[in-house]
């Protein structure tokens, strides 16, 4: 199936893996809205390529407004996180929460106000992450939050069917948000996943981008995790 003529909403950033997955959309031939906190920045990131809304998805009001004003739709893609890392010494209750709000419950109660709108063949993806699949300590929240994501995929798929939805699982993508390492520590850390994965590189944006394409795309796949990781588990 393809995108040509189709209506997506992605939430998220004007940047990163969201604005690759906006990009990829647009040059499918798909309409696009993007949904965020800030609609002024999201517009001032995309420019008149896509429509832009204002959406918390830890607030059900904001959730079921932006339900109301986008109206009927063919894919939503929700790429909204928030990482509760640190070891468990370190780890506070709020910061869980808000991990779990924006990853887990945010996507169920998207679900439950946009469910109604995705027209046939539509579908619905999420986000789990590599840490699901290969725990690592000061990853806990992180973990346990894709872990409920990815187990949540599995039952919106049954719940919502026939509408089919999907999550995907990044491994280590260069995003930016590495950059706070400085030059070296990124360079030195890119290095130990590059030498360590199957996949023998670091994930770019693009990557998961296409799994996004494939997730939208695929009428027949739903219900399924897409682990784009480089086969990080396997080691």
């Amino acid at each position: 199936m393809s995108l040509k003529g189709k209506s997506v909403l992605v939430i998220g950033r004007s940047s990163g893996i969201a604005r690759a997955i906006v990009d990829a959309a647009l040059a499918e031939g798909a309409r696009v809205t993007v949904a965020g906190r800030d609609a002024a920045k999201l517009r001032e990131g995309y420019g008149d390529t896509t429509a832009a809304e204002t959406v918390d998805v830890t607030d059900d009001a904001s959730i079921q407004a932006l339900a109301e004003r986008v109206g009927s739709l063919d894919h939503l893609v929700t790429t909204a996180s928030a990482r509760a890392r640190g070891q468990l010494k370190d780890l506070d209750r709020d910061s869980l929460l808000k991990s779990f709000d924006t990853k887990v419950i945010g996507p169920v109660m998207l679900a439950k106000h946009f469910a109604p709108r995705i027209n046939e063949g539509g579908s619905f993806t999420l986000f789990s992450g590599v840490a699901a699949f290969k725990p690592a300590v000061g990853y806990l929240g992180v973990a346990i939050t894709n872990g409920a994501a990815d187990f949540l995929t599995r039952s919106l798929a049954v719940e919502l069917a026939p509408i089919r939805v999907n999550a995907l699982s990044p491994g280590v993508i260069d995003t930016g948000i590495w950059d706070a390492l400085g030059e070296q520590g990124k360079a030195e850390y890119f290095e130990h996943f590059r030498t360590h994965n199957p996949a023998r590189r670091i994930g770019e944006v693009e990557d998961i981008a296409q799994a996004a394409i494939f997730a939208m795309t695929n009428r027949f796949l739903t219900g399924v995790t897409l682990r784009v990781d480089g086969g990080e588990p396997l080691t």
